[in-house]
């Protein structure tokens, strides 16, 4: 079944959901006109779907391969990366004045929507560039940025973050790679990354990584952490890639899913040889880190949608296509049997719900970069729901998606497997789920005095009209202020249901939003309809999580762990 790009779905929650129209009233966004949004998302889908899906197979069979020269793609990709390139679509997001084309961060959310849908492993790529450049362009020296934003923005070079070691994932404060200064103004690097998603590979020119080290009597845990460029070539006079910087691919992993994307164990300086610039000042580099780190959560929760958005048109597909037993004294394919169709309708309703988060956030993106205060709280808030609600619901349809193909699903020819292998990793990286969960009532239950959350509270309230609805918000504001004043344990024990609870409330709220203002043909009318799915079926059972987001942590220490396995 061949892709089909959603651009009518993506240009009407940009619409309804991104505040595209006021986003392009402003100076910074004038470019964001309808005609070139319009082309824009047209080409993107024209150029997924002719070079980067037909891919997808094969990247998922053969993966990336390690040698002792280096990271090799499978045929075809390396071509497939210089299109891109040379298509400009690496350019949508990034500075004008680095040679990006400036249009919001949304649109650049719908472009790498696209490319994930068509092949989610490949888009990793360019989902990490984009980091690297939000990173460098907030922190970055203006002669880093000279040397680097210019090929990073187009892609014609590709940017890593380097945070995980073997004794430190989620413990940032416990790496030990270091950096020592060479009394020149650059530092000498050494240590071991791993889990370095495209840490490397031979479509680019050059990798520029970004990496977390401890100066010399560094404070210990994340106060005494800087961030230093590093990339795999060192640059000659004239700004092009020279000399080899001392960094040693060690081995690549095997993985469940995400074949094409080569997931790196990195040595940095094995023969002294390493070099690297300092990114901003000296111990500054969580906060450097986070800036990138935000941006990929986000990105992140994308690729929930990515996931969920391919599974669910390949099992539309098979179901139309699959007769099995009888309807009305006729063979009936299975699309017309009341659970096959559930399934269906959940896969889409919850494909748009996630959609719909991760692009409302993009547009706080977009409004915090204006200078807008509220929506700069609004996005810390949203961030840990789009990461990891939209990355939950990525698992859920790609499972359901298995489903609907039966036994078929299960076995690889029909690709259906792949979505779920791909999506398994989304709620584990750049900070689990549960890290998420933690962070929202951890610290955004208390962001500006608590009123960021109100605030959001206030206005789902606002618009909300169906009764589940309402009664689900009302239910997340009765358990934010009990974990706002329950133990710290408590507080973190209802912390992933309450994540989930807000999330679903979220969702109904943009997803009726979208119902209300839908058109009048058959797009309309199928938005409607999966619209009414959603509050009728999905926004109750959020209700339930009531219990388990108030219930204490007493119980989940009643008993030795160790007799739980």
């Amino acid at each position: 079944m061949p892709f089909t790009p959603p651009v009518a779905e993506q240009r009407f929650v940009l619409d309804t959901v991104a505040g595209l129209a006021d986003l392009a009233a402003t100076d910074r966004f004038a470019a964001a006109s309808d005609d070139v949004v319009d082309a824009v998302l047209e080409g993107a889908g024209q150029f997924a779907a002719g070079e980067w899906e037909p891919l997808a197979a094969i990247g998922d069979a053969v993966g990336a391969r390690w040698t002792p020269d280096g990271v090799t793609m499978p045929d075809g990709y390396a071509a497939a990366y210089r299109a891109y390139v040379e298509g400009g679509w690496g350019t949508i997001g990034a500075p004008e004045a680095w040679g990006g084309q400036g249009l919001p961060f949304a649109i650049q959310t719908a472009v790498l929507e696209t490319l994930g849908t068509a092949n989610t492993g490949f888009a990793l790529c360019p989902t990490l560039t984009v980091g690297a450049i939000e990173a460098l362009a907030h922190h970055g020296s203006q002669a880093q940025q000279s040397l680097y934003l210019p090929r990073l923005a187009t892609g014609e070079w590709t940017g890593t973050m380097n945070l995980t070691e073997p004794q430190a994932g989620s413990d940032v404060g416990a790496l030990r790679a270091t950096a020592t200064p060479n009394g020149d103004g650059t530092w000498s690097i050494r240590g071991t990354k791993i889990f370095i998603s495209f840490g490397d590979h031979d479509m680019a020119d050059n990798i520029v990584h970004l990496v977390l080290a401890r100066t010399p009597d560094a404070p210990a845990g994340t106060r005494g952490i800087s961030l230093f460029l590093v990339p795999k070539f060192r640059l000659d006079a004239e700004g092009n890639p020279a000399e080899a910087n001392d960094i040693r691919t060690v081995s690549i992993e095997h993985k469940m899913g995400l074949h094409i994307s080569p997931t790196c164990v990195l040595s940095f300086g094995d023969h002294g040889g390493c070099v690297g610039e300092l990114i901003g000042p000296e111990h500054g580099g969580m906060r450097a880190m986070f800036t990138m780190m935000n941006n990929a959560r986000l990105n992140v929760g994308l690729q929930g949608v990515q996931v969920a958005e391919g599974a669910t048109q390949k099992a539309v597909a098979y179901a139309l296509d699959r007769v099995q037993g009888a309807r009305d004294g006729a063979p009936a394919p299975i699309a017309q049997h009341p659970d096959v169709r559930r399934m269906l309708m959940r896969m889409r309703a919850q494909t748009d719900a996630a959609r719909a988060l991760v692009y409302y956030a993009a547009g706080q993106v977009d409004r915090a970069a204006l200078g807008d205060a509220a929506a700069r709280d609004r996005l810390e808030v949203m961030t840990p729901l789009a990461k990891a609600h939209a990355t939950d619901l990525g698992c859920e349809v790609a499972s359901l998606g298995i489903q609907v193909h039966g036994g078929m699903g299960y076995v690889e020819e029909t690709g259906a497997a792949r979505f779920l292998r791909d999506a398994r990793i989304t709620p584990i990286y750049e900070g689990t789920n549960g890290i998420q969960a933690a962070d929202l009532v951890g610290r955004k239950l208390a962001l500006s005095g608590g009123t960021a959350i109100a605030t959001l509270i206030a206005d789902m309230r606002a618009e909300a009209e169906h009764p589940a609805l309402v009664q689900l918000i009302d239910l997340s504001e009765a358990v934010a202020r009990h974990l706002a004043a329950a133990a710290p344990d408590d507080r973190l024990a209802g912390s992933y249901p309450f994540l989930t609870m807000l999330s679903v409330a979220a969702c109904g709220w943009l997803m009726e939003r979208q119902g209300r203002t839908a058109p009048d043909d058959d797009f309309g009318a199928t938005k409607r309809a999966v619209t009414a799915f959603y509050l009728d079926q999905i926004v109750p059972e959020a209700h339930g999580l009531h219990a388990a987001a108030t219930a204490p942590a007493a119980g989940l220490y009643a008993v030795d762990v160790a007799r739980l396995g």
